[in-house]
């Protein structure tokens, strides 16, 4: 079982994590999962940062439910619920060594990406909003880390804050949906710990 201080520190990092990704639109997997490897196996990890990351989009969802483009949450989301379960199924597949060192190149990856291309925008087409959904669905599956690309793929289309960040919500919740249903079924669990702890911190940013 998880130790007291473990749980406080989830759920610490939970909140800090929930605050920083509701404003931004994204970064909760991004900031939890480098640091909740360092207590939970890569598999524990994706599945713990799901649960938190699939409530937090229903916050999204909830506080600006009438900004959802319905259209991008269908153009994202499809091939996002198709590639995430591909990722999913992947990461219950590949040894936990292989994985966490491809994950530790994508972050650094990524890193590189947005310091070299600040500037770096996308266009407004169908082909934007379908790949870009795929890519999150994939990534988010496989690396339990996504959300960059959706934003960098929905920013193309200059949404309103609001809009951006309620579609960015439903889009994530239909992808964090299938992974997690995914890594469940592929037997991955967790220590049985109060699932009070992993949600209350983001219904506090309500």
């Amino acid at each position: 079982m998880l130790a007291y201080q473990e749980i406080i520190f989830i759920a610490l990092l939970t909140l800090l994590a929930s605050v920083i990704g509701t404003l931004a639109g994204f970064g909760i997997s991004t900031i939890m999962v480098p640091v909740l490897l360092m207590v939970f196996p890569l598999p524990q990890t994706l599945l713990l940062v799901g649960i938190i990351h699939w409530f937090n989009d229903i916050w999204k969802m909830l506080l600006f439910r009438k900004g959802i483009r319905w259209k991008l949450f269908l153009a994202f989301g499809l091939p996002g619920i198709f590639t995430s379960f591909i990722g999913s199924s992947l990461s219950l597949r590949i040894s936990q060594e292989v994985l966490s060192r491809a994950l530790g190149l994508f972050l650094l990856a990524y890193v590189l990406f947005i310091t070299f291309n600040q500037t770096f925008k996308l266009s407004q087409r169908l082909s934007v909003a379908i790949s870009g959904g795929a890519l999150t669905g994939f990534f988010a599956g496989i690396f339990g880390i996504g959300g960059e690309i959706n934003a960098v793929a929905l920013s193309a289309f200059n949404l309103e804050k609001a809009v951006y960040i309620a579609t960015a919500g439903a889009i994530s919740f239909m992808i964090d949906s299938t992974r997690i249903a995914t890594y469940i079924k592929g037997d991955t669990g967790l220590d049985p710990v109060s699932y009070t702890h992993l949600t209350l911190p983001t219904k506090r940013i309500v």
